[in-house]
């Protein structure tokens, strides 16, 4: 039992092993640092890097570092997650507008057909409600006036009868 442990702890330090070298020769070549291109290079399984948090804290460190010094590298990866995250915040900027100038055009075109359909309210509302309001106080003018008239008018038929009765019952010879 202990010589199969052993085994495991030799193929897993041969594995180890391959996984710096690779890392090495990935830094010094200048190349993108990933867990798969990583764990394709030294012909080990990805998951062999994530149960080895040591190996996965180094692949990230070289993923996030810059290059060697007199090495010029194409984009680092930190510059290329940079541009990604000003291109979503750009992208995320250009649709709020989009939907800013959608939604002022749904309403341009939807004034002017309610205003070709001839539903539409006129251009001079205020001019129409000033008119309304003098017309609303026109109306209860009227309206004083017509109860006065109809007042005097119950007065004059009130004395008609008075008159009526009074002859009627006048002095009979």
């Amino acid at each position: 039992m202990t010589t199969m442990i052993e085994g495991r702890r030799a193929d897993s330090a041969r594995r180890r092993e391959r996984v710096l070298k690779a890392l090495d020769a990935a830094l010094r070549a200048g190349e993108d640092v990933t867990v798969s291109s990583l764990a394709r290079a030294a012909r080990v399984d990805r998951t062999f890097l994530y149960r080895h948090r040591d190996l996965l804290e180094r692949v990230h460190a070289a993923a996030a570092a810059p290059p060697l010094e007199g090495r010029q590298a194409a984009v680092s990866r930190a510059s290329l997650q940079a541009d990604l995250a000003n291109a979503l915040e750009r992208n995320t900027r250009l649709q709020t507008r989009v939907r800013q100038l959608e939604k002022r055009l749904s309403e341009a075109l939807g004034e002017q057909a309610w205003a070709e359909s001839g539903l539409g309210a006129p251009a001079d509302l205020d001019q129409l409600q000033r008119r309304i309001a003098l017309l609303e106080q026109e109306l209860v003018h009227k309206v004083g006036e017509l109860e006065e008239r109809t007042e005097e008018l119950e007065a004059a038929r009130a004395a008609n009868r008075e008159l009526t009765r009074a002859l009627n019952t006048g002095p009979r010879e």
